[in-house]
């Protein structure tokens, strides 16, 4: 009876647990339908446009890294950090021995963000961005929460180690990062938080006062963010775009375990 009663106790924590697990998977999948709707509304009225960019001789790309000072009109970047400013509750992670910081993801952005999320898919930046490179690239699917975020540098500690950005797609993968806000008692009024890229053989600096971008080929560029001090602050906005977007069925199991160190349990129904 014992043995009968336990294992009844078993069968209906494991039905009740399958049913929670099916009731949180039809959540995300509704959500990600609504996200759907927003993303083609915004995309309808996209009104980012980096064209003054196109007047001025771009950085090659022959080491994987470009590096683009003052990039936006001044209005332009301005629109972008009081977007970034206003979500003041980014979602912590801590990774020991290599990561600390503060992150707003995509879905996040798509609800609250319409300029950031209009800068990611404005075609003229990607056609900019293909020019640097030298191929044609494309947004990210939806699902994958690092396509576009923010990303916050500012507790004391604030920092990311050595790594290469996993690709996850078929194609080759490029991240841009433009940086909206950097202020502390570094050099230039700039924070601590450097970023950081080994390059031919060496390792480079890589100043990112507000209004530079970074175009860099993360699978294949080893690099880091050094820890900021306090009293700092560094506000950066990343976006992922790739050759091909497809991904097999690997990737895409790979890529849903990497975000749950960032954005939690939910990132598994991504």
């Amino acid at each position: 009876m014992f043995v009968k009663m336990i294992a009844e106790t078993v069968i209906s924590a494991g039905v009740v647990a399958a049913g929670s697990l099916a009731f949180a998977r039809w959540r995300r999948v509704k959500l990600y339908g609504e996200l759907n709707r927003r993303l083609a509304r915004i995309a309808a009225v996209a009104s980012f446009d980096p064209s003054a960019a196109f007047e001025r001789s771009l950085p090659g790309f022959a080491d994987r890294v470009a590096i683009v000072p003052q990039f936006l009109p001044p209005q332009a970047l301005a629109a972008l950090k009081a977007e970034a400013e206003s979500l003041i509750a980014p979602e912590r992670s801590y990774i020991p021995t290599h990561k600390k910081g503060g992150t707003i993801a995509y879905e996040t952005l798509i609800e609250n963000a319409p300029a950031i999320v209009s800068c990611y898919h404005s075609r003229k930046l990607m056609e900019l961005v293909s020019r640097i490179v030298g191929v044609r690239v494309m947004p990210t699917p939806i699902n994958d929460q690092s396509s576009l975020s923010l990303l916050f540098y500012d507790r004391p500690g604030d920092h990311i180690g050595w790594h290469y950005d996993h690709n996850f797609y078929r194609g080759r993968h490029f991240t841009v990062l433009i940086a909206l806000a950097n202020e502390g008692s570094a050099a230039g009024g700039l924070s601590h938080a450097e970023l950081q890229a080994r390059v031919a053989g060496r390792e480079m600096a890589v100043s990112t006062a507000p209004n530079t971008v970074v175009v860099f080929e993360g699978a294949r560029v080893h690099h880091k963010v050094t820890p900021i001090q306090e009293g700092e602050r560094r506000v950066v906005l990343s976006m992922t775009y790739c050759t091909d977007p497809r991904a097999w069925w690997w990737q895409g199991v790979s890529r849903r375990l990497k975000d749950t160190a960032f954005f939690g349990i939910r990132a598994l129904w991504t």
